[in-house]
């Protein structure tokens, strides 16, 4: 069965006008509800905050407690892009939660989703872009130091660039990042992932998937991996107003497919978080996402 972490908390509830789409979170799991690809067995809550302890395997100590206490500066606020708050504190551990309690569900499946996550501009002690917690660094990080996992493989395919996931892993042998990105898109000061490919402005369906396609088969080859991390953001769609890409939901949703295929291939569990979508219209940003449930479900179940 396909398991979903989601909560109601992930849909947090930002000022009036905010540029971040956070209504996507309550329309995805209402969508996949409505279409009958999924039922309220396969959502599941978190249960709750992450632990500490689990987040300071990747984040440092003072700036989780400048999160946690609300003492972050205004200026690091600001960067970050959010209002601060307890509550958003809360949810940003609840969807970390949330991912590693989907890397179980993928051991377990084959593949496991986070309605939310893919927080992936989060450094070991910055936040930036929507970004706070780093949801799959903090959860590739809980797999390492459980020995679940001794070989992972973070695909990243939003639109941006995983900064804040190469830099905590930037000395990690064991974490191979890979991330293919707009070049000229923020953030505008890049990390350095083991795999960077940088794109240039009005990337085309033809020739992202034929970059991908090369390029995907040869990294699992090389990295070997025994988990992989996939971030599945819809940033790339022609009509984000923040992509600066011109790929089509049929060329996005074919990515999605081939991502499986080679997890499928070569018996790797994985782990997807939605990562990002700013497309004026909320349905685009919502049918693109739901894409990739709905390839996961036709390949899986």
């Amino acid at each position: 069965m396909l398991k979903i972490a989601y909560d109601p908390i992930y849909a947090f509830q930002l000022p009036e006008g905010h540029r971040f789409p956070m209504l996507k979170y309550e329309l995805i799991p209402q969508q996949l509800l409505h279409e009958g690809l999924i039922t309220a067995e396969n959502l599941f809550s978190p249960g709750g905050k992450i632990d500490e302890a689990t987040i300071l395997l990747t984040h440092e100590k003072a700036y989780w407690e400048q999160l946690r206490d609300l003492t972050i500066s205004a200026k690091d606020a600001r960067r970050i892009g959010f209002p601060m708050s307890a509550r958003l504190i809360e949810r940003s551990a609840t969807i970390s939660k949330g991912t590693v309690v989907a890397c179980h569900h993928a051991f377990e499946n084959k593949v496991a989703f986070n309605a939310a996550g893919g927080t992936h501009h989060a450094g070991t002690n910055w936040g930036e872009g929507f970004c706070m917690l780093n949801d799959q660094a903090i959860a590739a990080n809980y797999l390492l130091a459980n020995n679940l996992a001794s070989s992972i493989l973070i695909v990243d395919l939003d639109v941006h660039q995983g900064n804040g996931t190469a830099q905590i892993f930037e000395r990690e042998s064991r974490v191979f990042t890979f991330s293919m990105h707009g070049a000229n898109n923020f953030p505008f000061r890049k990390e350095h992932s083991d795999l960077d490919i940088p794109l240039p402005d009005h990337m085309a369906d033809d020739e992202y998937l034929s970059i991908l396609y090369d390029t995907l088969p040869k990294l699992i080859a090389q990295s070997k991996p025994d988990f992989i991390f996939y971030l599945a953001g819809v940033d790339v769609l022609a009509t984000d107003k923040l992509g600066k890409f011109d790929l089509t939901k049929q060329a996005c949703k074919a990515r999605d497919r081939f991502v499986f295929e080679q997890c499928i291939k070569n018996n790797i569990p994985v782990q997807v978080s939605m990562g990002g979508g700013y497309s004026p219209n909320v349905r685009d940003i919502v049918d693109a996402h739901c894409n990739t449930y709905r390839v996961a479900v036709d390949l899986y179940f």
